[in-house]
């Protein structure tokens, strides 16, 4: 495989979400995760030393910006990311890094900072990790075009990609951000109405966002689940307009799911053109407990079967798509049928059952299980690569695929919730959860007990591929202290 880089240590993290203001900030472990890159900096002083950021390092969506994708304000925006104190030791910490000889640090575009793909944007990386240092300048490698990242460890093929590439929520449309990067380079800028998101930036940037000025916690719980609606809905009734919204939404998951091995033409932005959207169940979004409810707040009618089957028809870019009355009806409806089912069972009660709808069959902490975007990834890349690393789904994963081949996810950095069965049995169960999570703040999360134990779990995670004398081993680790204590999880992946 002439022509890979080769290295004797490979060392990746992924979803680090670098962004907001404090009281937004999911990622706690600032300082820690400075610690593990700096102790990264000091493994096989004479070896060559890779570390690979796999995707969502910033968090632009939680910026304040104009839009659904900074353009010219985007340099403004990773500045000030440097400079907030919860993050800056980490800058710190990658410039010491790229600093020392045989060392190379690898940026992977995610679906949460796509701005990295721009030039004006990575040059201010550079600046900020490396000065006019040209010898520093060069350890530093961008792959922000979808391509993911591949190198050689000893005798072992390494294939690194963020992981939404599998996602129809969150595709990128990687041509997209090329022309931009081209019209910024040109001394031109991009009007918003040009810029199409994806499934994932609408939900967070449209209903999300708003809940979470007041929830700040509901970040932590995975946003594109089918389920999600409803517990931000039970949350704050007064969204439920937006039910308007979540139509197309899963109108522009279907599209990007029908992207993934299409190219966009050379000329003008992906737009909503006059496409039918297949037929949406709204339980879908709300999750069963919620739809029901919703359901029986209403007399039975044609209406209500209309309401659990409803579909959208996206219309031409610029105009507004009208939504019929024979299949959502009026929002005033939609309000009036959920506050009523909220008012009849009690809103703790009912953010229980939306909560129990979003965690169903919850697989987060099973290090096997082989998920969709295992499943999907796996499937699209070549058999001559030896250790797949993804990131995305903040679900960490160690897989023995067979045949000397093995898959890792290496989880997040980000606050980790783990809701049990117990606490969502009854009730009587969730009333001291209820009554944290009506506080709303992080605050309340990160001094939150159960049991005697913390709500909130002490767990950063990491992967490692190394070349030594008996082959090469790959191992997800927890990322302990102050960052250079590490602690296995599962056993060891060994190919010699």
């Amino acid at each position: 495989m002439p022509g890979l880089p080769q290295y004797d240590e490979l060392h990746v993290v992924s979803d680090l979400h670098m962004g907001g203001k404090p009281g937004f900030q999911i990622l706690r472990e600032g300082k820690r995760l400075a610690g593990y890159i700096r102790w990264v900096g000091e493994q096989r002083p004479n070896g060559r030393v890779a570390l690979v950021l796999n995707g969502d390092i910033i968090d632009s969506l939680a910026e304040e910006i104009e839009g659904y994708v900074a353009v010219d304000d985007a340099v403004i925006m990773v500045e000030r990311i440097f400079s907030d104190p919860s993050f800056a030791t980490v800058w710190d910490a990658l410039a010491a890094f790229v600093a020392k000889e045989r060392r190379t640090l690898v940026i992977v575009l995610g679906n949460h900072d796509i701005e990295l793909a721009f030039p004006s944007v990575q040059r201010a990386i550079l600046a900020r990790l490396a000065g006019d240092d040209t010898a520093s300048r060069v350890r530093i490698e961008f792959s922000t075009m979808g391509a993911g990242f591949t190198c050689l460890i000893g005798n072992s093929r390494v294939f690194c990609t963020h992981g939404n590439e599998v996602d129809p929520w969150n595709y990128v449309r990687y041509e997209d951000l090329s022309k931009v990067a081209r019209r910024l380079n040109a001394g031109r800028s991009l009007d918003p109405s040009e810029w199409q998101p994806n499934a994932g930036t609408k939900m967070v940037k449209d209903v999300m966002n708003e809940v979470k000025k007041r929830y700040a916690w509901i970040d932590l719980l995975k946003p594109e689940e089918k389920a999600a609606v409803g517990v931000l809905l039970v949350l704050d009734p007064g969204q439920a307009w937006k039910i308007k919204q979540l139509i197309p939404i899963i109108g522009e998951k279907q599209h990007g799911a029908a992207e993934f091995d299409q190219r966009l033409s050379a000329g003008g932005f992906a737009s909503n053109t006059a496409e039918q959207v297949r037929s949406i169940a709204v339980d879908q979004l709300l999750g069963p407990n919620v739809a029901q409810g919703v359901k029986a707040a209403g007399a039975a009618s044609s209406e209500d079967a209309m309401l659990l089957q409803a579909e959208r028809t996206l219309r031409t870019k610029g105009t507004e798509a009208a939504v019929p009355d024979q299949t959502l009806g009026t929002p005033q409806l939609i309000w009036d049928r959920l506050t009523g089912w909220i008012t009849g069972v009690g809103r703790n009660e009912a953010l229980r059952r939306a909560l129990k709808d979003w965690l169903r069959e919850d697989k987060t902490f099973h290090v096997n299980d082989r998920d969709p975007t295992f499943t999907a990834v796996t499937e699209s890349v070549g058999s001559n690569v030896d250790f797949i690393v993804t990131g995305h789904t903040h679900l960490e994963r160690a897989i023995d695929m067979g045949g000397g081949r093995y898959y890792f996810n290496t989880g997040t950095w980000i606050r980790l919730l783990k809701f049990t069965d117990a606490m969502l049995e009854s009730t009587a169960t969730f009333e001291e959860v209820y009554d944290v999570l009506m506080k709303g703040t992080m605050d309340s999360i990160d001094s939150a007990k159960f049991g005697g134990e913390p709500w909130l779990l002490d767990q950063t995670s990491a992967v490692s591929i190394k070349k030594n004398e008996l082959g090469v081993v790959g191992q997800l680790w927890h990322v302990q202290g102050d960052g250079t204590q590490h602690k296995p999880v599962g056993a060891p992946f060994r190919r010699s």
